[in-house]
């Protein structure tokens, strides 16, 4: 198509006012003549099943999304306005929201403006133009981030919100897709009807990430076993990624052939063509329970953002030519050229769009904005103790139990290891849980690496207990799918190092989902990990990490640390209550070197085996655990696989100079109960922090803020921890890290201060 406009450009053209008036100006040349079509329910010419009056309400919503574009950089311009990345150039994808249910999840990307248009026509009572105009506006009103960023997202729609992502939200759509077949048969409810698809959109460039990767790897893995992946990837490929050009040709050669995934592609700058591959490729998904690819070509106008100078990476010639294939002029053309409407109605509905969203964003930034922190946190860690403490607590699940355990409950048995209650209490939950899952790599037939999941498997079966691919990023991906379908993910990560490779699966998407959507979507969790130290030297750093280091900076995660077996019982009741009932993500840390602990002094003395813990008793969220209470010579923090440490400091020093030495066992790592520290330093009045962890980083830096915080700062403190170094292999492991020895003699030095 051709418009025939003649334009110069130069760094200090505003582009926008330019494409706006090649619109205009396009409308006013147009001087063929078209005889006027009457019937609008009749496809628009021979050879597509697109209709008139579809097609004019996908051309009024690319109207609708690209005066939102406009309008934001003019709210941005008069400090109304906070946000400036536009889907200019993207408007094909409205056909995608029009071809889709709005109860199919949609993941999507940043430039799915038009989409959200479209998918806003499904149900009344929504207004795209204003709810996008608050979101700008960064306003408190706004209906789904209550003003925290400028994000897509609807709940009645089903567009869970993403910030602007690079590709990051690919492995929880693939995660939402499985989950669909896996929450209907687990529980025979779904939040979505159970032959809905997930829609999952993204730049060309950002099909390039590690983590767009691993979800379209993981989509293709699962198909490849004929198991249902119902997603439909949109790829919203406009040739360039800010400033760097795609190779010509890359997408299709990289995902025509791509084992699993069926192709469809389509010229995303024609609504026609777009709506043949799209139905197309929806059918298929839908019908066939596989993923689709969906390349749609598009242009990307304006810029990547409001603050981005194209000329400084393009010439203005280049410029000049992508602004002549704007989509809307070529929507204009089709809808003149087969009678739908004339220029003067076209120009009329494009004015009447504009003043539309310039009166929605005129009262948008009037609208009441986030005041307080207290305002800005709220929704990030829900917490109502005592509903979390029934929910941990309840034991109306007699049958159930009695089915996975026979007579022989484990309440009932000897004590026993830490490995070993964590195993019976993972059976417990999954009585009580219909819809809990547990998964990772190894968890099922072999049990785990160190049989913490044997014999899950047996009794619960594949569909609830399943191996994984080897990928860390599709574990936590499809945790978080599986919780958006109504299930209690308990997904297990096989080493603390290896929570690295995928920590933003946690940190950018799980962890935010209640804060960025104002807590109207959640994704409850439990993250088993596998880790910290003193494994005698074994697997060094990535089987022997003593650094948590990642965990403890996610706004919002609970990080549970039990030392013993008993205590994890009770902590995981309370972790599972906590998704249940506030929607939170945990991680629970399980030691390693404690898993088989069975002494604790001598050789054979069986001191840290303890009684499984009857099904009505839980630790609530923050409470610690205090050994020798009465003592008053030496208080000493710790967790993990500092506690028997420390217990065996106590002895010496008890049985060497006569002195007490309380203990507390924090448990609770994230969020810290700072008045059960402050309170014991108090009292005391001598403090050491026993850390496994790193003199940077370690958890004794925080404990050490809080004392002086809460406690006053008359508290002797001191602390024992790990050095700065990666665990090496052998004997050399115990040089960096931090020995017995090392705690009696820090012990030692505080008492004589």
């Amino acid at each position: 198509m051709s418009t025939g406009l003649a334009k110069k450009g130069t760094r200090a053209i505003n582009r926008a006012e330019i494409v706006d008036r090649n619109f205009l100006q396009f409308l006013a040349e147009w001087d063929e003549a078209v005889e006027k079509r009457q019937e609008l329910s009749s496809p628009i010419h021979h050879g597509t099943e697109l209709d008139g009056e579809t097609f004019i309400q996908l051309f009024e919503s690319q109207m609708l999304s690209r005066h939102l574009d406009l309008e934001a950089r003019a709210m941005r311009s008069r400090n109304e306005g906070f946000y400036t990345i536009g889907s200019a150039g993207h408007e094909g994808n409205t056909v995608v929201g029009r071809v889709t249910r709005h109860t199919d999840p949609a993941f999507l990307h940043y430039r799915s403006g038009g989409f959200m248009m479209e998918r806003s026509r499904k149900l009344e009572g929504i207004d795209p133009a204003y709810d996008t105009a608050l979101s700008l506006a960064a306003s408190s009103d706004d209906p789904i981030s209550g003003g925290r960023h400028k994000v897509w997202g609807s709940v009645p729609l089903w567009v869970p919100p993403q910030t602007s992502t690079i590709a990051s939200h690919l492995p929880k759509a693939v995660g939402a897709a499985i989950a669909i077949a896996q929450a209907k048969r687990l529980t025979g409810e779904l939040p979505v009807p159970e032959d809905s698809i997930t829609v999952c959109s993204f730049g060309d460039a950002s099909a390039n990430h590690a983590t767009a990767q691993a979800g379209f790897n993981a989509a293709g893995w699962t198909s490849h076993q004929n198991l249902p992946c119902p997603i439909l990837f949109v790829c919203e490929d406009n040739g360039i990624g800010i400033s760097v050009q795609t190779p010509a040709g890359w997408i299709e050669a990289s995902f025509r052939h791509r084992p699993g995934i069926k192709y469809f592609s389509a010229d995303g700058l024609d609504l026609i063509d777009t709506w043949r591959a799209t139905r197309e490729a929806e059918a298929y998904v839908r019908r066939n329970r596989k993923p689709a690819f969906l390349h749609l070509k598009l242009k990307r106008l304006l810029g990547h953002a409001g603050t981005d100078v194209e000329s400084d990476y393009r010439p203005v010639e280049e410029v000049e030519a992508i602004e002549a294939q704007d989509p809307l002029l070529m929507s204009a053309e089709t809808a003149l050229e087969s009678g739908l409407m004339s220029a003067e109605e076209i120009e009329s509905l494009y004015e009447s769009v504009r003043a539309r969203v310039q009166k929605a964003s005129a009262e948008a930034a009037k609208r009441h904005k986030l005041e307080s922190a207290e305002d800005v946190i709220r929704p990030q860690a829900p917490y109502s103790p005592e509903a979390v403490n029934a929910e941990a607590t309840r034991n109306d699940y007699d049958q159930a139990r009695e089915a996975v355990f026979g007579k022989r409950l484990p309440e009932e048995q000897p004590a026993r290891h830490l490995s070993i209650q964590i195993n019976r209490a993972l059976h417990d939950l999954m009585a009580k849980y219909r819809e809990m899952t547990v998964f990772g790599e190894d968890v099922a037939q072999k049990g785990g690496v160190y049989t913490v999941t044997s014999g899950l498997h047996r009794t619960f079966k594949g569909h609830r207990v399943f191996n994984t691919l080897l990928d860390e990023t599709t574990i936590l991906g499809m945790a978080q799918g599986q919780a958006m379908m109504g299930l209690l993910p308990v997904p297990e990560i096989q080493y603390l190092a290896y929570f690295h490779n995928a920590c933003d699966q946690i940190r950018g998407e799980a962890a935010s989902l209640q804060f960025f959507s104002n807590d109207q979507y959640r994704n409850p969790m439990i993250l088993r990990i596998a880790g910290l130290a003193y494994q005698k030297g074994f697997g060094g750093h990535f089987h022997n990490d003593n650094s948590f280091t990642a965990l403890r900076d996610i706004p919002g995660l609970v990080i549970a640390c039990p030392s013993r077996g008993d205590d994890a019982a009770m902590m995981l009741r309370t972790l599972a209550a906590l998704g249940k009932v506030d929607g939170r993500i945990s991680a629970f840390l399980e030691p390693i070197a404690l898993y088989m602990s069975k002494d604790l002094y001598e050789p054979r003395d069986g001191e840290w085996l303890f009684p499984y813990p009857a099904p009505d008793r839980a630790i609530p969220l923050g409470e610690g655990r205090v050994y020798h209470p009465n003592a008053r010579d030496l208080l000493i923090i710790t967790f993990g696989n500092g506690v028997p440490m420390s217990l065996r400091t106590a002895r010496a020093l008890e049985e060497e100079r006569g002195v007490q030495i309380r203990i507390l066992d924090l448990r609770w790592l994230k969020p810290l109960n700072r008045q059960f520290i402050a309170e014991h330093a108090r009292d005391v009045g001598r403090v050491l922090v026993v850390d496994e962890g790193r003199q940077t980083g370690g958890l004794a830096e925080e404990v050490f803020t809080v004392i002086e915080e809460e406690a006053g700062h008359g508290i002797r403190k001191t602390r024992v921890c790990g050095q700065d170094s990666y665990i090496p292999l052998g004997d050399a492991a115990n040089r960096v890290l931090m020995q017995d020895e090392d705690i009696l003699t820090a012990a030692r030095r505080s008492l004589d201060e």
